[in-house]
């Protein structure tokens, strides 16, 4: 437990450095033509927005290994972790697939302004940050599990069919939430398959004209980010595959609401500090896709709360009534 609190604390050391750098005026890792030195203040802003972030890793890791910990609010820790495994999936996921392309022959894209700009960041930045990333995935998604497990495991024992025949109380709802994130996310899995197929429907300019090999890859990582929220809901909802865990479609509902929601929370949010170039600037059909994403997301996440809320309530009502019973 120690070592995973040292390597989660230690892999979010130079992403720390980098930022507190480039906060300063440092222009390490950034080349001189870079799109980045245009708009100083923005840089700021986005600079010490992912800096803290980031040091809430640190935090996270603190309070998952110190016995106070286990005493912090379901929802204080529940919300950042189910935060941090969205915006970290993505990458762990993304970035080797993307080393896998380019050791293939397939072509990487990395962020570049054309007609006159130049590279975004250096080569070695993109190692050293996603690196860092996975390793802090890695570490921070360990801990949580055996935090979890132990806290929380006795909500996710068993099988589906071993849950209520009738459903828990609030079933009904349950339902109808997992019927309407299904519905909301063909949107964003219709525009994702139509770019993943060549299509240039509602893609920007820049982004139309960049696409490489693993511009396809994230692609189909984005429809399995969706499949897997939407399936884990649809799961828990109606009680489908009777002999699975109850565990498994909880984790496909928190992994895949999480990569969607804060992914599609962060490129949203990218729009509004964004860039001049009319041409690399977010279409209609993306700002779309973001936004439903981000809505389907949160409804996948807010089912499974109420689910294991509801298993709470349900554990609590089954020892109250054993405790009243004669011995």
């Amino acid at each position: 437990m120690r070592a995973l609190r040292a390597v989660a604390v230690l892999a979010a050391l130079p992403y720390l450095a980098l930022k507190l750098a480039w906060i300063a005026g440092s222009h390490i890792g950034i080349p001189e033509d870079s799109t980045l030195l245009e708009h100083r203040t923005t840089m700021i802003f986005a600079n010490a927005l992912t800096l803290l972030m980031d040091a809430g890793v640190i935090l996270l890791a603190l309070v998952l290994t110190r016995p106070r910990g286990l005493r912090t609010p379901a929802w204080l820790l529940a919300f950042p972790m189910w935060a941090a495994t969205g915006l970290l999936t993505p990458i762990m996921a993304g970035f080797p697939l993307q080393l896998l392309v380019k050791a293939l022959g397939g072509s990487i894209n990395r962020p570049s302004a054309k007609d006159g700009g130049g590279a975004f960041l250096d080569e070695w930045v993109f190692g050293v940050v996603y690196g860092g990333f996975i390793l802090q995935g890695l570490a921070l998604g360990a801990l949580f599990v055996r935090y979890a497990r132990t806290r929380w495991g006795h909500l996710w024992r068993g099988r589906l069919l071993d849950l209520p025949r009738g459903g828990l109380p609030r079933a009904g709802s349950q339902r109808a939430t997992a019927v309407a994130a299904a519905l909301l996310a063909l949107v964003p899995a219709a525009l994702h398959l139509l770019w993943l197929t060549g299509s240039t429907f509602a893609l920007d300019a820049a982004r139309a004209e960049d696409r490489t090999t693993d511009f396809y890859v994230l692609e189909a990582m984005d429809l399995v980010y969706l499949g897997s929220a939407v399936t884990g809901a649809l799961l828990i909802a109606f009680r489908w595959a009777p002999a699975l865990p109850v565990r498994v479609p909880l984790a496909l509902a928190w992994t895949g609401s999480g990569a969607i929601a804060c992914w599609g929370g962060w490129l949203l949010f990218a729009t509004f500090v964004g860039t001049d170039d009319i041409a690399r600037q977010p279409t209609a059909g993306m700002l779309l896709a973001y936004a439903v994403q981000m809505i389907v997301g949160t409804l996948v996440a807010t089912l499974g709360a109420r689910f294991l809320r509801e298993r709470e309530r349900e554990r609590s009502g089954a020892v109250t009534t054993a405790a009243r019973l004669p011995a």
